[in-house]
């Protein structure tokens, strides 16, 4: 396989280059949710409401054990991008043969949590008895799958640390359609319900796994794998633990409150979870959407401050800031006007639509809010702050969620009442993540000027 031209981070103009390195992350995260999109909708479409509750009340929870070790990816692909952009081609070999068995560990730990806890789980969030065994059924075998997602995520992550975007787009693009395929069979001639949406799931999973490890053993690029060289390097670790716990943690925290926003969603029964969980579809479009520019600012300021080339810094993030609003804003116009028919594609029933509507109709207008204080956190991130955005998600979202449900809901809400916790925790996270980047890009400035 030919050597691959990097894509040159550190130098400009960079609009053209951010464009480039982001679009095939918006595709790729795209065709993920639109996969996901496509086992819902299967689901809610032929095996009933029950199981779109099931399906709908895991998400929160998969998020909540999957985010701790998904952290460590995305500290494995900052440290790689900060050792290309100072061009010391040791380390990041070291950091790759670090990366992809630490990724290996993770992914084997959360299917032992997952599997043996998952009911336990599934109760504490109040799921109701009457989807409680689908939930719990589909979790287990959906967390046998953890191991090739996490070896996959940190796959990916280093490929994009080196400027290659397109791999993990047309990795995905080939198992997303083997999952849908097998979605289709499995759950409408062979009625496996969320048995046949798990299976199909994790079989696009380790296909996804698999084809990365190949790529990265192939490859003549700085970031070759191999087998022989496979080993943890204690100093990289640390590095990428630096980074990457903060960060799941932070990602977990997230989960924390959304855990019990759904176990409060729970006790209103099967119709307004199935609801719920089909109207929050269109929310994670647009995340995916601007993430894919979160990702971008981080690994761009990644390279620059591995180059010590600190102006750079505030230019990448002013052109991410401008991309991420304009994206979040158009997107959220036309979720609102088109908020019934984004629900209907997911769900058949009046009450199940309405309540998919109502929520957003509530949500979407604040998004942007959402867009805006992951790019922040991500940005921070690159400059090599983990763990102040962390603590500022555990106050800003998490403690403002949860003093939301338990001081200021009165004892009777409605559905509606209690979602008002995501727009106010959304704005309050980003105002003082964004004080945190300026802090921190002035304290970098005069680093520079020494």
């Amino acid at each position: 396989m030919g050597k691959r031209k990097n894509l040159d981070m550190t130098n400009g103009p960079f609009l053209k280059k951010i464009f480039i390195f982001a679009i095939p992350l918006v595709f790729t995260g795209l065709l993920q949710l639109l996969y996901n999109s496509a086992d819902t909708a299967i689901v809610g479409k032929f095996a009933g409401s029950e199981a779109l509750a099931a399906v709908g009340s895991t998400g929160s929870l998969i998020n909540l054990i999957i985010n701790v070790f998904m952290g460590m990816s995305m500290g494995a692909g900052v440290m790689a991008a900060r050792h290309i952009g100072a061009g010391d081609k040791k380390r990041v070999s070291k950091c790759v043969h670090t990366a992809i068995p630490l990724g290996l560990v993770c992914g084997i730990a959360v299917a032992v949590i997952g599997f043996f806890f998952s009911e336990s789980m599934l109760r504490l969030m109040q799921v109701p008895e009457e989807v409680l065994e689908l939930s719990a059924v589909y979790l287990k075998i959906y967390f046998m799958g953890a191991p090739a997602s996490i070896v996959y995520n940190f796959g990916a992550s280093i490929l994009r640390a080196s400027g290659d975007t397109k791999r993990p787009l047309y990795i995905l693009a080939a198992s997303g359609l083997v999952n849908v395929v097998l979605n289709l069979i499995l759950v409408i001639p062979f009625k496996l319900s969320v048995v046949g949406v798990a299976v199909a799931t994790i079989v696009s999973q380790y296909l996804t796994a698999i084809v990365v490890i190949i790529h990265l053993l192939q490859t003549s690029n700085i970031i070759k794998l191999s087998f022989r060289k496979i080993k943890i390097d204690k100093r990289e670790l640390i590095c990428i633990i630096r980074i990457g716990i903060p960060a799941g943690l932070q990602n977990s925290l997230f989960s924390i409150s959304n855990v019990l926003i759904q176990s409060a969603v729970n006790s209103f029964g099967d119709v307004a979870m199935a609801g719920i969980a089909a109207g929050s579809q269109y929310d994670g479009y647009i995340y995916t959407c601007t993430n894919a520019v979160a990702q971008t600012a981080m690994t761009f300021t990644s390279q620059n401050i591995g180059a010590v080339k600190y102006k750079n810094v505030g230019k990448v993030f002013r052109y991410c800031f401008a991309i991420t609003t304009t994206v979040a804003a158009i997107m959220s116009v036309f979720g609102y006007i088109f908020r019934e028919q984004v629900v209907w594609l997911f769900a058949d029933n009046p009450d199940v639509i309405r309540i998919g509507a109502e929520r957003l109709a509530l949500v979407i207008p604040f998004y942007v809010f959402c867009s805006l204080q992951d790019l922040t956190a991500s940005q921070v991130r690159g400059m090599g702050k983990s763990l102040e955005p962390m603590i500022i998600s555990l106050i800003g979202v998490c403690g403002v969620r949860l003093g939301w449900i338990f001081l200021i809901l009165p004892e009777k809400y409605t559905l509606m009442e209690l979602y008002w916790a995501y727009p106010i925790s959304w704005a309050i996270a980003f105002f003082a993540m964004l004080g945190l980047y300026l802090i921190s890009k002035a304290r970098l400035m005069r680093k520079g000027k020494q």
